[in-house]
């Protein structure tokens, strides 16, 4: 891919051409292609660099003792993911699988700890809003998964996903079972409780498609 569509992606959006050449020849150990379904990271494996999405999708994955599998999030094109692990160098705590088939360029951030060029230290202030954003992505998430009951936890992400698109209509990224997976509730039951809410006219959808309604 060249730089100027990587300046194009939502992470180094606002970097200059020049910019992003000198991040990716500094940080870059190159590209990697993945299938749908296929494992980029398994949990358990040293990560020495993080992973930025040129095409397709990951999901973030946690598995317990059990094999019991939760969806963490899904990092759409333009994102970093496990940069935290790579910026220390350390195990991975969750898995990484390709939602589509999907392209990565793997950067080295360890390498910016007390960076000198000015490039560098501009896209370290970019990795720490990056660090921002997803521990707020994670908070949200907790604040969805401890609703007392199945109702409860799909107001709030349904609440939340109609206040950033700025509309009562929107669409979510997961389908029944990865949203089943990411709100920790059992798939049939959240089907027959979105079915429920339907019925008392809370939201009305079609697959992927939802819309908040206002009760009289």
């Amino acid at each position: 891919m060249k730089n100027l569509c990587l300046a194009e992606l939502p992470f180094f959006q606002g970097l200059s051409k020049e910019a992003v050449e000198k991040i990716v020849d500094s940080l870059s150990v190159g590209q990697m292609e993945y299938h749908k379904g296929q494992f980029l990271l398994q949990a358990g494996e040293t990560v020495r660099a993080a992973g930025l999405v040129l095409s397709g999708e990951v999901h973030i994955l946690r598995e317990d003792f059990w094999g019991n599998r939760s969806l963490v999030t899904d990092i759409p094109q333009g994102y970093l993911f496990a940069e935290t692990y790579a910026m220390l160098q350390m195990p991975a705590e969750m898995s990484v699988q390709a939602v589509c088939d999907t392209k990565v360029l793997y950067l080295q951030v360890h390498r910016i700890v007390n960076a000198e060029d000015p490039i560098l230290v501009q896209f370290s202030h970019r990795l720490m809003q990056n660090f921002a954003r997803r521990n707020l992505t994670l908070t949200r998430k907790i604040t969805h998964i401890t609703g007392r009951t199945t109702r409860e936890k799909l107001l709030s992400y349904l609440s939340l996903q109609a206040q950033e698109a700025g509309s009562a209509m929107f669409s979510i990224p997961f389908n029944r079972q990865q949203l089943a997976d990411y709100l920790a509730v059992e798939r049939s039951a959240m089907s027959a409780e979105l079915s429920r809410m339907k019925k008392d006219g809370l939201i009305d959808y079609h697959k992927n498609r939802f819309r908040l309604c206002l009760q009289e």
